[in-house]
């Protein structure tokens, strides 16, 4: 054993590295359990490198996800050290090997008596940092989750799948009053609340926007008459049970478009067919920008939505003239398909949302049923397929909004469950606080409901947690799995028409699920040929056009995941000076943040 001579209270030498006498033969008493917090199960040794150490958590956690077992959290920080100061153990182990054959018969019998306890710990510690005698060592979260029977039960009987549809197009185009003659033809509005819209809709000028009153109820949107925010509406066909994002259409609110629409299973681009509008739409105001049907359509594209309906509105202003659609339906579907939507998964609906043609039923204008002979909006609605639910994986529920309850009037997480399945009494791992918490109550529309799985929009009562904790953009997951947090991440992106090229150290909104952040490109690492492969030499610059693979440091750490785990906490957007600049995926977690 080391001969040198160090204080009592040292668990190892700082000349030899070896571990003292004392501390090995504690290896062979229950105390040694004291001493580290966790071992891995994983061969091998590991070494400080010469960089600076930071702060390593350890985390303990249980996978029963409804029963009294919380996830506990233990975490240890040390200062920084110097690698030379250390050495690892395995070098120790060797050291103590030549060391005790240098040693005198007196210290013969219990050299040997120590060597076997001394080899079988070594080979069981595969992470261990030791700083002024801190063991700190970080137990593996479970490799393989296995849902519970009641998550994977089968649809239930007589209720309908849901399906999360939203509403985008540039301003003006008629989202809105589109999704209210919707809500108003099926009788999710009351004829006292619709003769209270137009009442007032006429007594401020603005007669026709009494259907568009029914999504957009705040005073500063009817007073503007434009949608700030994403509407939410719940609607019922044969085959759905439809939840409406009506979302903004004006640039200034393509922010919250990105929030809301996110949740989306399936998408309505709605186009102004009047002579001018369609036009602005694509090309921005006077021909020198891009429209908002253009870049919506890049966005619900990035979102992760396959299919989509073109609702041609207005199509009386333009006296239903198959003429013009035809001219619509050849430059859009152009755009459309540079945007990776397939001709198939595109479908093409001329209506009137102010006439009431071609909606809920067939149209019945002369004009218009003289060469239409196609399908009706509701009919292209159930012809949708819905995406794959996942119940099979861990809970993941970005939180969309904060809202107080209908029923109760207590703060609730309202989001969408994009994997697993929770229900009354789970236990809840909140992000980014990291904080666990019991799911008291769950509402679907404002109605109480035991169980919500994969693609539900609900709203979550949580007990055990100040209400102040729960953030938009924060996740609520399973205590086992933890959802990364995170603030520096590597990128593959789309860059898109832009008129100042992207550089490093460039300035720009990141946009994740529900959260919006400011960062900058930190690096650019390559060029990405149409085949996905990378350039040798790294580019000083991006432009218009280009696949590359970045960079970039967000200033506060978000909730994130990387896109091949988990796709709807992997998307990512970057915008500058009021547009949308770059689509991408999160391809790497370059460094967690650590608490």
């Amino acid at each position: 054993m080391c001969t040198f001579d160090n204080h009592e209270t040292m668990v190892y030498c700082e000349m030899c590295g070896v571990f003292r006498e004392s501390f090995v033969k504690s290896g062979k008493d229950v105390s040694i359990k004291e001493s580290v917090n966790g071992i891995s199960n994983n061969s091998g040794t590991s070494a400080l490198s010469n960089s600076d150490s930071t702060k390593m958590p350890a985390k303990t956690s249980t996978t029963n996800f409804d029963g009294d077992s919380e996830r506990k959290y233990a975490s240890t920080s040390h200062d920084k050290v110097n690698s030379t100061q250390l050495a690892s153990v395995g070098s120790s182990s060797s050291t103590g090997k030549k060391l005790k054959e240098d040693q005198g018969s007196s210290r013969a019998s219990s050299s040997a008596q120590n060597k076997g306890s001394m080899e079988t710990l070594s080979s069981d510690i595969s992470q261990l940092s030791i700083e002024r005698n801190n063991v700190n060592v970080a137990q593996p979260l479970p490799e393989e989750y296995k849902p519970e029977g009641w998550m994977l039960a089968d649809q239930e009987s007589g209720v309908l799948s849901q399906l999360n549809l939203a509403i985008v197009g540039h301003v003006d185009s008629g989202k809105s009053t589109l999704s209210g003659r919707l809500l108003h033809l099926l009788g999710k509005i009351s004829k006292r609340d619709m003769h209270k819209n137009e009442k007032e809709a006429k007594e401020k000028g603005k007669g026709s926007f009494a259907y568009a009153w029914a999504m957009d109820e705040s005073t500063e949107e009817r007073a503007r008459g434009i949608t700030m925010t994403v509407a939410v509406a719940y609607l019922e066909t044969k085959k759905y049970r439809v939840v409406l994002l009506d979302s903004p259409g004006h640039k200034d609110f393509v922010p919250n478009l990105i929030s809301g629409a996110t949740q989306a299973d399936a998408a309505i681009l709605v186009v102004d067919a009047s002579t001018g509008s369609f036009e602005s739409g694509m090309d921005g105001e006077g021909g020198k920008s891009v429209g908002q049907t253009k870049e919506h359509a890049q966005l619900i594209r990035s979102f992760g939505v396959e299919q989509l309906i073109v609702a041609v509105n207005k199509m009386d202003a333009i006296g239903y003239s198959k003429d013009r659609l035809e001219f619509i339906k050849v430059r859009l579907g152009s755009f459309l398909r540079s945007c990776n939507f397939r001709d198939s998964a595109v479908t093409w609906i001329p209506l009137s949302a102010v006439e009431n043609q071609n909606l809920i039923k067939s149209p019945s204008d002369a004009r218009f049923t003289s060469w239409y002979q196609g399908s009706c909006l509701l009919d292209a609605i159930d012809s949708l397929q819905l995406p794959s639910r996942d119940v099979s994986k861990p809970l993941i529920l970005p939180i969309c909004d904060v809202i107080k309850s209908q029923s109760t009037g207590q703060l609730a997480a309202f989001g969408k469950l994009e994997t697993g399945a929770i229900r009354n009494g789970s236990k809840v791992l909140v992000l980014p606080c990291e904080e666990v918490a019991t799911v008291k109550t769950i509402e679907r529309d404002s109605s109480s409901c035991s169980i919500a799985r994969a693609g539900d929009n609900v709203a979550v009562i949580l007990q055990g947690i100040d209400g102040s904790r729960i953030i938009p953009g924060g996740i609520l997951c399973h205590p086992g799995f933890p959802v990364p947090v995170a603030n520096y991440l590597e990128l593959k992106i789309r860059v898109l028409d832009i008129a100042i090229p992207i550089l490093i150290g460039y300035q720009v909104e990141f946009h994740i699920h529900h959260v919006k952040e400011a960062a900058r490109v930190t690096k650019i690492v390559a060029l990405l040929d149409k085949t996905g492969k990378p350039s040798k030499t790294a580019p000083r610059f991006l432009k218009s056009k280009q696949n590359a693979v970045v960079q970039v440091t967000l200033d506060q750490a978000v909730c994130v995941e990387e896109f091949s785990k988990c796709r709807a906490l992997g998307r990512a957007f970057l915008r500058s000076s009021g547009s949308t600049i770059a689509v991408g995926i999160v391809t790497k977690i370059m460094r967690q943040d650590q608490h």
